[in-house]
């Protein structure tokens, strides 16, 4: 089983991407942000996608070492879980964010911890599953390496394979446990979110991992014509594990 993000239709109206992607796939990751912003479930509710949700993240941060941004990025992810246990996601994604300042790092670092403590806690009262992504080489973001894994103790791992491949550090990632996965591909310096096959990723070991986690991986492309291009790859080459 494998779905599709609507970030490759990002562009459209949400209903109408979800239109298009359902000859596609009967899995949706929603990328619950701008033009696909959820104000409640009720476009959802008119399809019947087994969905994920991923989190609002250009606006928020949950790092925030200003208490009142953090405090309102995590009443975002609040209302975003809570739009997910009514259609039964089957998981939510969120970026862990970043510190603005270098000598801010450890006070963030700090930010992020109270911040979890809060989401894991309205996440076992929506009885839905909260996963934090890996980041791509973007300075001041957290979570770039496996080396920052503590941070997030206790919490799923979303891997996107292509942020882990900007910071050369996919194989790695690779070697701990996996509960989700953003499938695209770059060429390693731009988190470019190509078709599978179009950059320099070596899938092999991450279809591997897949097959070996029984996950339902999300293509995570830029366009539709990409997605669908990965979709059939992906269909071959987990057919030969």
């Amino acid at each position: 089983m494998f779905g599709v993000s609507t970030n490759c239709l990002i562009n459209k109206p949400l209903n109408s991407a979800l239109s298009i992607l359902a000859d596609l796939t009967s899995v949706v990751e929603v990328m619950d942000d701008g033009p696909h912003f959820l104000d409640s479930s009720e476009i959802l509710k008119s399809f019947s996608f087994k969905y994920f949700l991923h989190a609002p993240s250009r606006g928020v941060n949950i790092s925030s070492h200003l208490e009142p941004i953090r405090k309102a990025s995590v009443e975002v992810i609040r209302h975003c879980v809570s739009i997910g246990s009514e259609v039964d996601a089957q998981g939510i994604i969120v970026h862990p964010g970043y510190f603005g300042w270098a000598d801010e790092r450890d006070i963030c670092a700090f930010q992020l911890q109270k911040s979890l403590i809060e989401i894991i806690e309205f996440s076992k009262e929506y009885s839905t599953k909260v996963f934090i992504e890996n980041m791509p080489k973007w300075d001041f973001f957290f979570l770039k390496t496996p080396e920052e894994l503590s941070l997030i103790s206790g919490f799923p791992l979303a891997l996107d394979v292509g942020h882990a491949n900007t910071n050369n550090c996919l194989n790695e990632f690779l070697k701990h446990d996996i509960s989700h996965f953003h499938l695209h591909d770059n060429e390693g310096f731009l988190d470019s979110h190509l078709a599978i096959g179009d950059g320099n990723i070596d899938f092999a070991p991450v279809f591997k991992k897949i097959a070996e986690s029984g996950r339902c991986p999300i293509i995570e492309t830029d366009t539709l014509d990409s997605a669908i291009r990965s979709v059939n790859l992906l269909k071959k080459e987990m057919k030969k594990i």
